[in-house]
């Protein structure tokens, strides 16, 4: 074969694994954005009500049943959309590392699993919220506050371990986007400390039992946003002499 010859295959190869890179990138960051609001935005605004407190949250939720319900339907859109953002990325990630696209993939499905625990546990602090208003004046007011707070107490301790899931997919996510320079360097970089302090921040501190500090929160929201209308413009970045090089699928 004539080194023109050589040169022109390659020079296809690069062209289809770019175009590849663009699609399947596109895709990831559109999953992002809905992922974003199905799961991890509209869910916590709807179900308000469920963080009242208890015993107050027996006849908050109650009145804002509709609201919790679509709260917990939008957030098993969100979990299956996790999973297939996983999915996506693979083929993306094993081009690099085996390892870190297993990995994320995993991350993505435990993710999924917790947040359906997590909504199990608020449809039972709607059932007994409904029950309560049910019963009215013959209500028994102190086996109520009981059970209500033992409800509360298993839905925040679902909650906490929802978002530590959450933070781990997110953080294998930047990571390995930084680590195979797939983005621009400051936006996975961006990525990487938004999470971190989320973590810190949120996440750390239910665990510990301090009052979380929302505001450490607040910017991976932007963040988020950022790195989806990237990929969705840009694509994924590419790079030929990777190790492991495979073509992937856009698919």
């Amino acid at each position: 074969m004539q080194p023109t010859d050589l040169l022109n295959q390659e020079g296809n190869s690069v062209e289809v694994l770019s175009r590849s890179a663009f699609v399947t990138g596109r895709k990831v960051g559109i999953l992002l954005l809905l992922q974003l609001a199905a799961a991890l935005t509209l869910p916590f605004i709807l179900a308000h009500a469920i963080t009242v407190g208890s015993p107050a949250f027996l006849t908050a939720v109650a009145k804002e049943s509709f609201q919790v319900r679509t709260a917990v339907l939008l957030s098993f859109v969100g979990s299956a959309l996790t999973v297939y953002l996983g999915i996506t990325a693979f083929p993306v990630f094993r081009r690099y590392s085996k390892s870190a696209a297993l990995l994320f993939l995993v991350v993505c499905a435990v993710s999924c699993t917790l947040d359906v625990v997590q909504a199990g546990t608020i449809m039972s602090m709607l059932a007994i919220s409904n029950r309560f208003v049910e019963a009215g004046a013959a209500a028994d007011s102190e086996l109520y506050q009981v059970v209500a707070a033992a409800v509360a107490s298993a839905r925040r301790s679902a909650h906490a371990t929802q978002l530590l899931a959450i933070g781990a997919w997110m953080f294998v996510f930047y990571v390995s986007l930084l680590r195979f320079q797939l983005v621009p360097r400051v936006l996975a970089v961006a990525g990487v400390i938004g999470v971190a302090l989320q973590f810190t921040g949120v996440t750390l501190m239910m665990f510990l039992g301090y009052p979380s500090i929302g505001q450490m929160a607040m910017p991976l929201l932007p963040i988020q946003i950022a790195v989806a209308v990237w990929l969705i413009a840009k694509g994924f970045r590419v790079h030929p002499a990777a190790p492991n090089r495979r073509e992937f699928s856009a698919a």
